[in-house]
């Protein structure tokens, strides 16, 4: 695929994933709808202040960890265009609680239950690995993500503007905020009426067993299971914060930490009851697949989207009290991190596509990422502005592209499970923001990159020993098993024999 192909709508799946993205774009804008307004609510709700805001802000992550592990399951089971038009259509009403709620405790649920839409950026890299094959998905997953991505940025941009100056008034803001919720159900219809799952002609292959990802062996269920704890762990770390910051009682965190553990519980068993019939019948040599490769890409996206949400949270102040500059000069500055995702996302996907081994490209970004977050460690305010500026865009540019690459392999792990393979890897995301920013409490920001940067070598190490070249890496087609084939057989049977239902309920009539 080419860049040019970009634009060539007459194309079915050119057609759809501009239609994905611009979900996921919508999906964005809405998820980061406060932020920008964050000040005018602080205006014009007297009882608000800088600690309520804080305080939204780590529930606005919180549910999008086991959201993005429950929308994979869901995504496997009912496909990309059912799930992406009921999630944006969902989101809105909490949406509209925010926009018009007046109590913290409104503001607290309603924040809490929007974050779910952060785990939309699943159902895109399934639904483009549909219609692109293995040779161009890394290109197309990463049009997907980086344009998309970019609703955060538009979010900032615009929802200011339209609070401000289109509206006025001290409810300026929250029609802004139900502007989002609006958009979120008409493109949730507008989506379910426009795509289709697949291709014309090509069966959607769904798991065999819904409620936990499926696993080759004995040893890569014990692996799932130790890599599962970790993102309960992450809820904890939230719901620990929270209590800190003076938000819940202790009383509500001892319950928080209840319902995560008997979900954390609930989760393993629900492993052991997919896997084990499984792998007592023995699955076909030719069906299996090695989790060490998923472990090694939750590791990746721990490393550099884990990094992104952390650098974007402190990058303003850091450049603001190094530099000493205004805050809306800092703004401008640290925004450039975001904004080169329209660029370096794709990227990262052009060069898996392009350059003959997807391991190969991670590994090298991962080193970009290592020695580009070393070097932001030593930015002091002896550097020219211009200088540090450079190097933070040179930083983005591999973390970004990591990005990229990291879900132009996802797709090849297996077909079948690619919405809860991207689900636990684009969870781990999350855990790695939730994970950097605690730490970012307790060290200066120098200190902080250091940290960044080792996690990012530490990645680099168990990419290193772990991921393997997927198999038809730059076929035309994803490899498929004898299971897959027999499921395409099965799922090709069901629908000619609900058509011949229909037909015949159609002559009876």
């Amino acid at each position: 695929m080419k860049t040019a192909d970009i634009f060539k709508f007459k194309s079915q799946r050119m057609k759809v994933l501009h239609l994905t993205w611009i979900a996921f774009f919508i999906s964005f804008f809405t998820w980061f709808n406060m932020a920008p307004l964050a000040t005018t609510m602080l205006d014009t709700m007297d009882w608000m202040t800088t600690e309520h805001l804080a305080a939204l802000g780590i529930l606005n992550v919180a549910l999008t960890i086991p959201a993005r592990i429950v929308v994979g399951m869901f995504l496997d089971r009912f496909g990309p265009r059912v799930v992406y038009s009921a999630l944006l259509i969902l989101m809105s009403i909490p949406t509209f609680m925010f926009a018009f709620g007046d109590t913290w405790t409104q503001l607290m649920i309603s924040r809490l239950l929007l974050s779910s839409i952060g785990a939309s950026f699943v159902i895109g890299i399934r639904m483009v690995s549909e219609w692109f094959p293995p040779k161009d998905v890394g290109f197309a997953e990463g049009i997907y993500g980086g344009w998309g991505n970019f609703g955060s940025a538009a979010a900032a941009m615009l929802l200011p503007w339209f609070a401000l100056t289109m509206l006025g008034g001290d409810n300026g803001w929250r029609y802004a905020v139900a502007l989002t919720g609006v958009i979120c159900i008409i493109y949730g219809i507008i989506y379910f009426i426009c795509v289709r799952d697949t291709p014309e002609g090509k069966a959607f292959i769904k798991p065999k067993k819904s409620g936990a990802m499926e696993v080759s062996t004995w040893k890569d269920m014990i692996q799932l299971i130790l890599w599962t704890l970790p993102l309960g762990g992450a809820l904890a770390v939230l719901a620990w914060r929270i209590e800190g910051m003076g938000f819940i009682s202790s009383n509500v965190l001892y319950i928080t930490y209840t319902v995560i553990g008997i979900t954390m519980i609930y989760q393993v068993l629900k492993i052991l009851q997919v896997n084990v019939p499984i792998l007592k019948k023995g699955v076909p040599k030719d069906d299996h697949y090695n989790f060490k490769n998923v472990a090694a890409l939750n590791s990746t996206y721990f490393a550099n989207f884990g990094a992104e949400l952390a650098i974007i949270s402190m990058l303003p102040m850091f450049f603001q009290l190094t530099f000493t500059l205004t805050p809306a000069t800092a703004g401008m500055i640290a925004a450039s991190f975001a904004f080169i995702n329209l660029v370096a996302r794709p990227l990262g996907g052009v060069l898996s596509d392009r350059l003959g081994n997807r391991k190969r490209v991670m590994l090298t970004y991962l080193i970009g990422i290592s020695i580009g977050l070393v070097v932001m460690g030593f930015i002091e305010s002896g550097w020219p502005l211009i200088l540090a500026i450079v190097v933070t865009i040179l930083t983005s540019v591999f973390v970004q592209g990591a990005e990229g690459a990291t879900f132009a392999i996802i797709p090849m792990i297996k077909k079948r499970l690619t919405g809860q393979v991207a689900g636990m890897a684009g969870a781990y995301g999350n855990v790695g923001a939730t994970l950097y920013l605690t730490l970012y409490t307790f060290v200066t920001p120098q200190q902080f990159f250091f940290v960044l940067a080792g996690g990012a070598f530490a990645s680099f190490v168990i990419c290193y020993f772990w991921l393997e070249e997927p198999d038809n890496s730059f076929a035309g087609d994803y490899y498929q098993s004898s299971v897959d084939k027999q499921n395409a057989i099965d799922t090709d049977s069901l629908a000619k024999e609900a058509l011949e239902l229909k037909k015949t309920a159609s002559g009876g009539r």
